[in-house]
């Protein structure tokens, strides 16, 4: 049973990613009528749906009993204010970063996105040794190695990116890189953050989301106010969503608890292997289906490498055994 939830659970997050990603690119640079949605309301919306289904199930946990959940969330969030706040931080670097992926996805294909924001494996692993005191072997040190190797391959400019600089320009790559490559520092620093108070008390993970998804829809709101406060004004909260921006917001709802799923019933190298599946069908259906993208041999190269980290940074060796006995 374990081993299929096991499965299951690598699975969705395969779908998870790889989808997210790509409807998401294909919704910010699809050409329709009318105003485009709003990032900053598909992240608060996003933080609402994430709330909704965590607190639906706390309320499994409490064996479907109303006044058991009821009991929960006032222990566990109304009556610790001092541990609700500490989500604080961790929830508002996440609403940033959910705000720089669509930023970033505006401006980079599909498929150099997936590869390049593999870098949150080494700022997380910088922000582990710095605030856990966690110690990295000699594979892991010698993946990060390999990992900033690969994504510089797959940065490094190519004759093909100078065709399609007549649609996109330098700026906007720029730009698109400058928000992976924030939204990587932020995942590794908001991460470790919620690794740490997760491993401090006994709260459930779905507490600890619902907690982080009320101050992310704080957040995000205070966002929306202050960037597309005039736009919401005239065309209201809801402009320019259809059937594939909902999409899109249930799929960014959905990542952190299917991660969540993850971490509870596989390891890393099977999330590293489902990680490698998501970069490989990225690629596939950016040059296929979305066509903004043409791979090189230098871009393969990258992710090969960028690849091959992932797994070498998930490798944990067994120690040889004593053969000899006594």
């Amino acid at each position: 049973m374990s081993t299929n939830l096991k499965y299951l659970s690598l699975g969705i997050l395969v779908f998870q990613t790889t989808s997210l990603v790509l409807t998401m690119r294909y919704s910010r640079t699809l050409k329709e009528e009318g105003p485009r949605y709003l990032s900053s309301t598909a992240v608060v919306v996003a933080e609402l749906l994430k709330i909704m289904a965590c607190i639906l199930l706390v309320y499994k946990d409490s064996k479907c009993s109303v006044r058991a959940l009821n009991r929960v969330l006032h222990d566990e969030i109304l009556n610790k204010p001092m541990e609700t706040l500490k989500l604080a931080i961790p929830s508002g670097i996440y609403t940033l970063q959910n705000n720089l992926l669509y930023v970033a996805l505006s401006n980079l294909d599909a498929a150099t996105y997936q590869v390049t924001y593999q870098l949150k494996i080494l700022t997380t692993a910088l922000f582990s040794v710095s605030m856990l005191g966690k110690k990295l072997g000699v594979y892991q040190w010698l993946s990060l190695v390999i990992l900033m190797t690969g994504v510089a391959f797959v940065q490094w400019p190519s004759d093909s990116q100078e065709v399609e600089s007549k649609e996109h320009s330098a700026g906007s790559q720029f730009v698109g890189l400058m928000a992976v490559l924030t939204a990587c520092f932020s995942s590794g620093f908001a991460g470790v953050y919620f690794e740490k108070i997760l491993k401090e008390t006994k709260q459930s993970v779905w507490i600890r989301n619902i907690q982080l998804g009320f101050f992310g829809s704080i957040f995000g709101l205070m966002g929306v106010y202050i960037y597309d406060g005039e736009l919401v004004s005239k065309n209201g909260f809801f402009q320019g969503y259809n059937q594939l921006t909902w999409i899109v917001v249930v799929l960014q709802a959905l990542g952190g608890l299917v991660i969540a799923a993850v971490i509870k019933y596989a390891d890393n190298i099977l999330k590293g292997f489902a990680t490698s599946l998501s970069i490989i069908l990225s690629t596939l259906i950016s040059y296929f289906w979305l066509q903004d993208f043409v791979p090189t041999s230098v871009f393969f190269l990258g992710a090969i490498l960028v690849i091959t980290a992932t797994f070498l940074y998930g490798y944990d060796p067994k120690p040889a055994g004593n053969l000899t006995k006594a």
